[in-house]
């Protein structure tokens, strides 16, 4: 089974899903070996790896050892080409298609798709949407965007509608990694209403109750990173999959 497909199947079993971010410039391996153990344990559905920068070098051994402690969907949320690596289960393709840089729309993706080929693994696509969040974040200032106003949600439909019809197979509506306010729901909600592919949140998000509005608005899938880099207590883990998952 593909892990897409695995991925929708958890979502409609268990309401939402709940990926968690791990960051190689934000933690050492062993660190993030340890909240990998601790996501499984607390019924994380997948853990996202990858960055807007990247001063690692050990990208490979970092998936390797996650796959080794780990038995749920890890798929690589690329920055850069330089996040590619055989040994994950699948990769988000993403798009920046709430920006102009014809880079971060096509050029990176080209350069992508032959070496994602020839490692056989599995591409997402997926349409890339900063949303506005109080300040500029790395991903931003690295991929030289502007985020789609946060009080502007038909630029946003609009964006949507347009990555649904070239064929895409998510919508990832971003704040951004330490985000000073998350994606609205109010955003959220209207989005969803004029699309049909699922739809990722992420960034900001910083208690369970946040993520479960997220969801209640219609999230399909919500992401946390900077929380848990800061705080792996596994109840603290366990307590946003049970708001995620509607319990």
């Amino acid at each position: 089974m593909k892990v897409f497909e695995k991925l929708l199947q958890l979502k409609e079993k268990r309401g939402a899903g709940y990926f968690v971010l791990i960051d190689p410039d934000k933690q050492e391996i062993p660190q993030a070996l340890k909240l990998a153990e601790k996501c499984v344990s607390s019924e994380v559905d997948a853990l996202l790896v990858g960055g807007s920068l990247l001063f690692a070098h050990m990208f490979d051994e970092l998936v390797q050892g996650i796959k080794k402690v780990c038995d749920i969907p890890v798929i690589i949320f690329p920055g850069s080409t330089k996040q590619i690596s055989p040994y994950a289960d699948a990769i988000l393709f993403l798009s920046l298609i709430s920006g102009r840089n014809p880079n971060s729309l096509i050029g990176e993706q080209v350069v992508a798709a032959p070496i994602i080929k020839s490692m056989g693994l599995e591409a997402i696509g997926t349409a890339y949407m900063f949303i506005e969040s109080g300040n500029v974040t790395s991903a931003q200032f690295i991929s030289d965007t502007r985020p789609i106003p946060r009080e502007k949600p038909d630029i946003a439909i609009a964006h949507a509608l347009a990555a649904e019809f070239l064929g895409m197979k998510m919508v990832y509506l971003e704040a951004g990694s330490g985000a000073k306010y998350s994606v609205p729901e109010k955003l959220i909600a209207v989005v969803k209403s004029y699309i049909s592919m699922p739809m990722i949140v992420g960034g900001g998000i910083r208690t369970p109750e946040e993520a479960k509005k997220k969801v209640l608005a219609g999230a399909d899938f919500i992401v946390t990173g900077n929380i848990l880099e800061k705080n792996q207590d596994p109840a603290l883990i366990k307590a946003f999959a049970n708001a995620i998952h509607l319990r």
